[in-house]
């Protein structure tokens, strides 16, 4: 028998506390990974087998070593917001600044994590049933290049607090600051509880690389935040998905709502990151009775109204035609800002202009596309029910948002029933729907196509079922 020698106790000690994670949580087991970089692999094969081999490890882990992760992840966001909103917008060269800041400083604390998790119980002469809510896996996530590094931190907070590892594919345009966010929460992860890899990024990423996850064996579920043609990829997998679509989110407003307060939610909305927003206000019906109000209204409050040579203008320069000879949203246009689109319209706006605005037909190619531009056309209608039936033509049955300004609960009613959204807004901005502003909680993953609505830690869940008979009433 060897003697125990002071080299030999530091090596066994060594071993343990690295089956432990370093940290004394409980033992996880001696798994092999293939070599990252704080989570960054060339190939979906090797970053799921490094996202396997976590989730091993990590299932064996306390609730509290789920949270201590997830806090972590929210101090960075809220530490490096300005670096890394610079960094986004200097890659990416869409949005506004001071809104890619917030929704990293003041948009990620607010994401719910363990907190949110919970056990259901049924008690009677039988036993009791416990019903909890477990971990899939390893989860393969694509994220937009609209809310790049967002999307990515509100998902992997609301997925690791769930139990889960994650892979992620970025959008190629927001690939570097995907990346050293997942970097960088990997190392603060590390030094609080030990586990190395629980967010793992493909880089570079592309379309091979994401068909590679949607197809991998390892994966147990695909998250998909983008634009229709990733969802319908993700819908046609053979694998579980939760997709958060396309949305063109209209806005009503009739004569019995409070015209300011409807102008100023439509700018809130639709300013924010110069409107790259999913929720945000993309195009507006309004009775005449209301409707020169609220355009005055909508000028007071930081719009700039274009005459019908400049929407014209504007239009040319925003919408290109396609190889399919159908009109396209120009890509270079998407997130500018107000002054760029004026320039192309031929006008000359104050500075600190929030939107561009004007009156057009209904069926306008900024009504029918999510354009994603600060330019909003506002469309002049006989009455509230035509309002609707318009509205719920250019939102396309995405079934994504729509927005009402009216005082009158009986039209509250009928939008809501015909637009059938997962967020339905009255009386505020589009922001409210995700709790800023309005009560609930906020998300950068509106999961429509697939059902699941606003993603929250147990989105990311299934069901496991216990029963115990006999027994367990204690009264």
């Amino acid at each position: 028998m060897q003697p125990m020698t002071e080299d030999l106790i530091r090596n066994v000690v060594q071993q343990v506390l690295s089956q432990m994670g370093g940290n004394g949580s409980q033992a996880s087991p001696m798994v092999s990974r293939p070599s990252g970089n704080d989570g960054v692999y060339p190939t979906a094969d090797a970053a799921v087998a490094a996202s396997e081999a976590a989730f091993r490890a990590f299932r064996l882990r306390p609730l509290a070593d789920r949270d201590r992760a997830v806090k972590e992840i929210k101090r960075l966001c809220v530490e490096r917001a300005e670096e890394w909103g610079r960094k986004e917008l200097s890659e990416t060269k869409i949005g506004r600044l001071d809104h890619k800041i917030a929704k990293l400083r003041d948009a990620i604390p607010p994401i719910p994590g363990v907190e949110y998790l919970r056990t259901e119980n049924n008690a009677g002469d039988n036993g009791l049933t416990l019903t909890q809510y477990a971990p899939f896996g390893v989860i393969g996530a694509i994220t937009p290049v609209t809310h790049s590094l967002p999307t990515l931190a509100s998902n992997a907070i609301n997925m690791l607090a769930a139990g889960n590892t994650v892979v992620f594919n970025a959008h190629p345009s927001g690939a570097n600051i995907a990346v050293e966010g997942v970097q960088a929460f990997n190392r603060a992860i590390r030094e609080a509880i030990g586990l190395d890899d629980l967010l793992t990024i493909i880089h570079p990423p592309t379309i091979e690389s994401a068909d590679a996850l949607f197809k991998h064996r390892g994966v147990k579920l695909l998250v998909v935040t983008g634009g229709p043609m990733v969802a319908r990829a993700a819908l046609a997998s053979n694998k579980r998905a939760i997709v958060a679509g396309p949305g063109n989110p209209p806005v009503v407003v009739d004569g019995t709502a409070c015209v300011d307060n409807a102008a100023k939610s439509i700018i809130t909305g639709a300013a924010f990151d110069n409107n790259l927003l999913c929720i945000g206000e993309k195009q507006v019906f309004a009775t005449a009775d209301v409707f020169d109000k609220l355009m005055d209204a909508v000028g007071r409050f930081g719009g700039y109204r274009l005459d019908p040579h400049q929407i014209d203008a504007l239009t040319r320069a925003a919408f290109v035609k396609g190889d399919d000879g159908k009109a396209h949203v120009n890509k270079d246009l998407v997130g500018k800002d107000p002054d760029v689109l004026a320039r192309f319209a031929g006008a000359t706006i104050p500075a600190g202009t929030q939107i561009l605005f004007g009156e057009t037909g209904a069926d306008h190619l900024f009504v029918e596309h999510e354009q994603m531009m600060p330019f909003i056309p506002f469309v002049r209608v006989t009455n509230v029910d035509r309002a609707i039936e318009l509205a719920k033509q250019s939102e396309h049955g995405y079934g994504h948002t729509a927005i009402l300004h009216s005082r009158d609960t009986t039209v509250m009613d009928k939008m809501g029933r015909v637009m059938d959204c997962t967020i339905f807004v009255i009386n505020g901005a589009c922001v409210a729907g995700l709790g800023t502003g309005g009560e609930g909680v906020g998300s950068y993953s509106i999961a429509g196509p697939t059902g699941e609505g606003v993603t929250t830690p147990l989105t990311f869940t299934r069901q496991r079922r216990t029963a115990i008979i006999g027994g367990m009433r204690f009264i």
